[in-house]
């Protein structure tokens, strides 16, 4: 724990460290186990993955993405081919923010370059959104996965590697500053928007956040392809679809 604290970038850290073991060989040598103690409490909250180190002080997203390559914050660094960062210019007026890489982005190191993508392109295209027009990036940087095989199978990233990867999402959204955001998924949603968020009840309805002016989210691209059937394929795609149709839409009123 005091390891891990350590390389917290909190200016506070090696005061709490230092007020901790005195207080420990003072003290109480059990402080760690009262979890109610507020210097544990917040030395616990120190000692959880972050990314935070490893993120610079720039205005330039090129500057994070030359960054994010070096970059422990979690252990998912430890099975991926590479960080997968985000493409598209800083000043986009929209950015997508997906989940995680996938085996393709790993691979490729750019994201939304599989079979999702394909999907993605194509309700793009449908609405007249261009790929390049806008800022694509992941709430997770590296691939999570587990082997089968020989293939690596998509794994959802667990909260705490979500929220150790979002002062990457933090920097880039805050130096491109989008009017929209767009959350793919699940995971994105939960991140950017809460834990009560409820995809399939508030998917495509418009909402304030501290992301950008006007925030929504929809169905992840890769939901299209793990439907169960050729109607629920169509289903999961007129829903992303006809989202993004929402943010023309915007654009074109704006």
């Amino acid at each position: 724990m005091a390891r891990r604290a350590a390389t917290n970038a909190d200016p506070q850290r090696w005061a709490l460290l230092y007020r901790v073991l005195w207080r420990i060989v003072r003290e109480n040598h059990d402080l760690l186990d009262v979890e109610r103690d507020i210097d544990v409490a917040r030395l616990n909250e120190l000692s959880q993955p972050t990314a935070r180190p490893f993120v610079p002080q720039t205005q330039s997203v090129d500057a994070l993405r030359e960054a994010v390559k070096e970059c422990r914050g979690c252990d998912l660094y430890k099975y991926a081919t590479q960080a997968v960062f985000s493409r598209g210019p800083q000043d986009a007026r929209v950015a997508l923010v997906g989940e995680v890489p996938g085996d393709q982005e790993d691979l490729r190191g750019a994201p939304f370059v599989g079979p999702a993508g394909e999907v993605l392109d194509r309700a793009l295209a449908e609405v007249q959104l261009r790929r390049e027009d806008l800022y694509v990036t992941n709430a997770v940087k590296h691939f999570k996965f587990e082997r089968v095989g020989k293939r690596r199978i998509h794994k959802t990233p667990a909260p705490v590697e979500v929220a150790a990867c979002r002062p990457w999402l933090e920097s880039e959204l805050a130096l491109v500053r989008p009017n929209i955001v767009v959350c793919l998924g699940a995971t994105a949603a939960r991140s950017m928007l809460g834990d009560q968020f409820r995809l399939m009840k508030q998917h495509g309805q418009w909402i304030e956040s501290r992301w950008a002016p006007r925030t929504m989210a929809t169905i992840h691209p890769s939901a299209v392809l793990r439907a169960d059937d050729p109607p629920m394929q169509e289903r999961n795609y007129a829903i992303l679809r006809d989202d993004l149709r929402k943010v023309a839409t915007e654009l074109l009123g704006s």
